[in-house]
């Protein structure tokens, strides 16, 4: 059906300030969100309290209000703009629950303002553990044994039930916050006193545990015709037991089987349908227990999250814009996909692999526990493609801009003994941390000794443990011995194997030949990794590629895997036979975006970016982005002419 003619004036809430958990992905959800809604001939008014956005700038909507996302303040500017609709979907939990505040103090209804895009009863469903779990009975669908408590005695019943460990999820909280896994009885009152203070309604899920089981997460969207597409499946290559957004992801989903996949797709349509999400994308994450196939429903988003943003970008369609557009009456197949022309409603197909790779900052809080679990710790993440996972994963380590080249060895940087030893529980709350000390130099290792700390290290879930793991491979602990350590699926380490079983060829080769060179790049290895690995200079194997003609191709990422001709210059980098790079002859000027989000640099550079595309538009001139970061505007298929998703070093630059 065509645009809802019975509202004039929308309010976007956006979401506050960059916190753990909700970063600039909200701001590229806002800003096509509502551009989507201007463009249609909304008056769009907008609410953010954070400057360094976007979705602030004053030419984007009609007005724009910097004010604290409180009910105080939004109620006042409800009632100064008297807006037909609230749209809170785009802003992350911060635009729910001061959507679900806005709702229970009466203000929308004072007022007559619609919420549209996900309504009242969905949001509570998805959002409160106990109306989600009957939910998903109610559906025929399976989810962890649980139950609210909001006391320590609550919890130890639950917990006689289902037994050690247990996972902690407080209600109506972002990134996990407060979550926290329970091993035994005496670290409970300590983590559950900390989890119901984190949660608004002073309630938490006491779950049974399913660390190790293996994690998928669908991305979909619905419209109210009741029409259902998959944009994106994705598989944490570490196992249940962190959160998803401090887990290495890859898209699509490796190790499924289409019957698997299927199953996964009908429980999500179910999903959906049962909490009553009636338009827009949705994030569904499920858990599989490898050894059994038996699937459960872990959690729904009811609005674009992270993973929407990483959907986003991963397959070129444009989530947040569609989503909006469904609020406001249309239909998926009324809309048009952007890349391809033709209808919203095809399902995207994806020739290439994406790996999405956290960025962390422990260095920045001694003493602070590095372990990872189910609160999320990281402060930004990499997405990379290629045409093969070796060669996305090797490409998102070397754009971390950690120092490493790709998935290289740390025993050159660490001596995995003194890691070993640092490993410590200490009460985060009550305990200061340790005083900084310079890590002992010890003897070389005995035998034996560097493989026991391997082994120990990989076991614990951390920012630098897929290194680890290839350092355990490198020493010579088998694919299965890891697989047992850690969880992670064989398919995956085959594949880490593959890289390590490379490296050696690399270093055995009397010179480096077309072949050798050619599969190298295939897999991923920058020219420092293959530098480092033949004992020479970064210049002198770029030279020797230059010599047997072995350079980059340009791939387009289109939607469809080229079944359709694609309209918008969004380009990967990878070693094929064929470029689909139509560089024009204009005057152009690259801009190089400022990659992963850290302490100390975040959104506010993004901005920059895009305000230099901005001012470089009115001049005439052709501009080109390279960005490796999917959470930002700037890495959006219609922000510059052209767009390169690649990581911010020298050689890919070049």
């Amino acid at each position: 059906m065509p645009r809802r003619n019975d509202i004039s004036k929308i309010l976007l809430i956006g979401s506050g300030p960059i916190v753990i958990g909700q970063a600039c992905e909200f701001d590229y959800s806002g800003t096509q969100g509502a551009k989507a809604l201007t463009s249609l001939g909304y008056d769009v008014v907008l609410v953010n309290s954070n400057p360094a956005t976007i979705m602030t700038d004053p030419e984007l909507v009609r007005r724009t209000y910097i004010e604290p996302l409180t009910l105080e303040t939004v109620a006042a500017i409800i009632e100064r703009e008297r807006p037909d609709a609230l749209l809170p979907t785009l802003g992350g939990q911060t635009a729910l629950n001061l959507a679900l505040d806005l709702h229970g103090s009466g203000v929308l209804s004072r007022h007559g303002v619609q919420l549209i895009g996900a309504q009242v009863d969905a949001i509570r469903k998805a959002e409160d553990r106990q109306l989600f779990k009957e939910a998903m009975r109610n559906a025929g669908l399976e989810c962890p044994y649980s139950g609210h408590v909001s006391s320590l005695e609550e919890a130890r019943k639950i917990i006689e039930i289902t037994g050690y460990p247990v996972i902690l999820r407080p209600s109506f909280t972002l990134g996990g916050t407060g979550g926290a896994v329970v091993n035994r009885p005496e670290e409970l009152e300590a983590k559950l006193a900390w989890a119901l203070a984190q949660s608004p309604t002073h309630q938490v899920l006491v779950e049974e545990s399913v660390i190790g089981w293996k994690e998928y997460e669908l991305e979909v969207i619905r419209d109210a015709a009741d029409n259902f597409i998959v944009v994106c499946s994705i598989e944490n290559i570490d196992p249940m037991g962190v959160h998803t957004g401090d887990s290495i992801t890859v898209a699509p989903a490796m190790t499924l089987t289409d019957r698997e996949y299927q199953r996964l797709r009908d429980a999500a349509r179910a999903v959906m349908h049962e909490i009553g999400v009636e338009t827009g994308g949705s994030n569904v994450q499920f858990a599989v227990d490898p050894k059994t196939g038996r699937m459960l429903v872990i959690e729904m988003n009811p609005r674009v999250s992270r993973s929407s943003a990483l959907a986003s970008k991963a397959t070129g369609y444009p989530i947040a814009k569609i989503a909006a557009k469904l609020a406001v009456g249309f239909t998926l197949d009324e809309l048009e996909n952007d890349i391809t022309g033709t209808s919203a409603a095809f399902e995207p197909t994806i020739d290439y692999v994406v790996v999405k790779w956290p960025r962390f900052a422990f260095e920045k809080f001694p003493g602070a526990d590095s372990r990872l679990g189910t609160q999320m710790k990281s402060v930004g993440e990499v997405m990379a493609i290629g045409r093969t996972f070796p060669e996305a994963l090797q490409k998102a380590a070397r754009s971390l801009e950690t120092g490493k080249s790709g998935l290289v060895s740390l025993m050159d940087r660490v001596d995995y003994r003194v890691l070993v030893r640092e490993e410590q529980n200490r009460d985060l709350v009550n305990e200061a941390p340790p005083t900084a000390k310079p890590r002992p130099t010890l003897p070389p290792p005995a035998r034996g000794e560097l493989e026991r700390a391997l082994e120990r290290l990989v076991a614990v879930p951390t920012a630098d443990r897929l290194f680890y793991v290839a350092d355990a491979m490198r020493v010579g602990i088998t694919q299965q011995r890891i697989h047992e350590l850690t969880g992670i699926d064989p398919w995956f380490l085959a594949q880490i194997a593959r890289i390590i079983e490379h490296e050696k060829r690399i270093v055995a080769a009397p010179g480096l030949d077309a072949e050798v060179l050619r599969e190298s790049k295939r897999l991923g290895f920058s020219d420092a990794q293959i530098a480092t690995l033949r004992r020479t200079t970064e210049d002198a194997i770029r030279a020797r590629r230059d010599e047997l003609g072995i350079g980059c191709s340009y791939a387009r990422v289109d939607t469809c895997a080229a079944e359709f001709p694609a309209r918008t210059p969004y380009l990967y980098s990878s070693y094929e036979t064929e470029s689909e790079s139509e560089v024009s002859a204009k005057k152009k000027v690259i801009i190089l975006g400022g990659g992963p989000n850290r302490i100390g640099q975040g959104i506010e550079f993004d901005y920059c970016c895009c305000h230099a595309v901005f001012a470089l538009r009115e001049l005439g001139i052709e501009t080109v982005m390279v960005n490796c970061n999917p959470e930002t505007v700037s890495t959006d298929y219609d922000t510059s002419d052209r767009l390169y998703f690649e990581p911010l070093t020298l050689e890919d630059v070049l």
